[in-house]
């Protein structure tokens, strides 16, 4: 019986190491291997932009209301 002699990695065909590291490689489950950063809040939103007059009454309420107290 002829006993195998170890190859080091990086001397195995590179289909060998494909294999090899596709074998050692897991899962990453719910989490996305993306990077991912925060948005930039100095950038132009179109989305939040509308939100900041949602819930102001009407610019003339505050003016009407000075005027009769």
């Amino acid at each position: 019986m002829k006993q195998q002699q170890y190859i080091p990695l990086e001397k195995r065909s590179k289909r060998e190491q494909k294999e090899y590291f596709a074998a050692r490689r897991g899962s990453w489950g719910s989490v996305s291997p993306v990077t991912r950063k925060p948005p930039n809040p100095k950038a132009y939103n179109r989305k939040r932009s509308g939100q900041r007059y949602e819930n102001e009454p009407p610019p003339g309420f505050f003016v009407a209301h000075k005027f009769f107290h």
